[in-house]
Formats: C-alpha cells, structure tokens, sequence
C-alpha cells in the first residue's frame, strides 16, 4: 500500500490544485491532457493513502472536503517553497552564501547593524542573515570557532590567529558614569579607586565559551552585579544599581538629561580600539554576501554610526 510520502508529490499537489481550480474532474482532466478515469484514478490513490475523502463527489462540481481544502492550503505551501528552494540553489551557485552570521559585540549601535541589514536585504539576495550578540573576547572567538563568519567589534590585539583577517572600525571612548542619587555622585572629584572600590560596579560578563573570559574596570574586592549586555549594563546603571564605565556614545543622552552623571576618576578614561574582523579563505575569494558587509565597513559614515550611534538602539 502506498504511504502519504509516495502519493504527496509536487506533480500530484499540482494536479489537486487545478481540479480545485478548473472546478471538475473533467475540466481539469481536459486542462492536464489526461483521460478522466486516469485523473480519478490517481486522486483515489491519494485518498486511499491519506485515508480521507478530499472531494465531495454528490455533485457534478469538484467540492473540497474540509481535509481536502487543508490539504490544498498546505499544498500551495509547498510548492511555493519548493519553487523558493529552486530559486535559492540557483542564485547561491552565482556566488552567495547560503547563510551569513555576524557576531555582534554589544558595545555596537544595534541600530545601525539593523539598517544595514535592510539595505542588504533591499538587494533581495538569497543569503540569509543570522546576527548573534556577543561580548569581550566572544566576539572574535563566535568568528574563530566558525559559529560566525564576520565579527563587528574585536580587539584585533586579543588575536594571535593567521587565518583571522582584520581592520580597525575606529576608537572607542568610555567614561565614569552614575545615577545621580547613587552615592559617588556627591563625592569630590577626581574619584579614587579606594573610593570606587568600596561601592558595586557593573560589568558585562564575556560571552566567551572558551574559558579566557575578560573584565575591565573592575578593581580587587570590589562587589560586582554582572549582567549580559552592554544595554544591560546601562539599565542598571541608571537605576544606581552600582558604577562603572560607559561607552560615551550610549551614555551621552543620558548625560544631557541628568539620568546620568559623569565622574572624573583618577585613573585614564579607557579607550578601547574596536576592529571587525573575519577569516581568510584560501581561495582569496569570499561569497558576494560577506563581501558585500566588508565593503559597507569600509566606510567613514558606517564605522563612525556604529560606534557612535548606540543612544538609538
């Protein structure tokens, strides 16, 4: 006997959706150049398979059951996706990549990675874009670990990898920021670190799964709250859950409406110097996709937007 997976094929959801669409067993027959009985023959051997009816046959008019009409709308998926396959397999043999993944480091404006995504997108590709958010030293190790294919936002210095190629998105700056009703708010300027020592700081916490996880800013024995993101780090910060350094960009509006105050420390401001980065291939070719993103980073506008823009994510 024949199963589902035998009788449910493109040709035969092809040939339901035109007796649907022709309206009987006879239009559809004379539209498919088949002989009527040849036609019904192979609808019964779908219904057998399926055990339903899928056409109400009291009347002369090809009526679907309610199993054949959700046979039907699944049907047209199907084939829809099947033409969608085809279309992608041709259009990934000129060159794209079938899927492309970009880690994300959490200190880059979301905002700007989301517009560029729409206009890779405004090039109707068939590659499809998977964005992973990553921090510290787990951006560079989603790209050398393969999980991703470029990397935005890496400490290139942090690289000692040959097959990792590079180039720098520009420079960082972080200043120290608190609530304004959290204690370091009112002390006298510059802050030392025994000051900032004995109050909580906020980190975010590597998302490395390597075991080289980094921290920055954080003094010994001081009390940490951790949290995931940069974005994170913010929220807590504005609630004078503890201090700590901010990037100036996603600070700067905050700053201006007094949600946050900017401390003078007695050590240096940090500066962080942020590249993108992604791997050397051997051929010396990319796919049209990656090459498409290196090409945007190549940009003034683009690099200054991505790390300067993160007050619009």
């Amino acid at each position: 006997m024949q199963t589902a997976r035998d009788v449910l094929t493109p040709d035969a959801l092809s040939m339901l959706v035109t007796i649907h669409a022709q309206g009987s067993f006879a239009a559809a027959a004379r539209s498919l150049g088949m002989v009527p009985s040849a036609l019904t023959y192979r609808v019964r051997n779908i219904e057998d398979a399926l055990d339903v009816l899928l056409f109400d046959r009291s009347s002369r008019q090809a009526k679907l059951t309610v199993a054949g009409a959700e046979l039907l709308r699944e049907g047209q998926r199907l084939l829809e996706d099947i033409d969608a396959v085809a279309n992608r397999v041709k259009r990934v043999a000129t060159g794209w990549e079938p899927q492309l993944t970009i880690a994300v480091d959490s200190v880059i404006s979301r905002a700007t990675v989301m517009e560029l995504c729409e206009a890779f997108f405004a090039l109707n590709p068939p590659t499809r874009l998977k964005i992973r958010e990553e921090v510290l030293h787990g951006t560079l190790d989603a790209l050398v670990t393969g999980l991703a294919d470029l990397a935005i936002g890496v400490a290139m210095e942090n690289s000692t990898n040959s097959n990792i190629l590079g180039d720098r998105l520009g420079d960082m700056h972080f200043i120290f920021a608190v609530a304004p009703h959290h204690p370091l708010a009112s002390q006298p300027e510059p802050l030392a670190d025994s000051l900032i020592q004995q109050h909580r700081a906020v980190a975010v916490a590597d998302s490395t799964q390597r075991g080289n996880a980094l921290t920055y800013g954080l003094l010994g024995g001081q009390d940490v709250l951790t949290v995931p993101s940069m974005r994170a780090k913010l929220e807590a910060q504005l609630r004078g859950l503890g201090c700590g350094f901010l990037p100036e960009g996603l600070a700067r509006p905050y700053l201006e409406t007094g949600r946050l105050v900017r401390r003078a420390v007695e050590r240096p401001n940090r500066i962080l110097r942020i590249s993108y980065a992604w791997r050397a291939e051997a051929s010396g070719t990319h796919g049209r996709a990656l090459q498409w993103w290196l090409q945007q980073l190549k940009s003034p506008a683009t690099r200054a937007a991505l790390l300067e823009r993160q007050q619009s994510n």
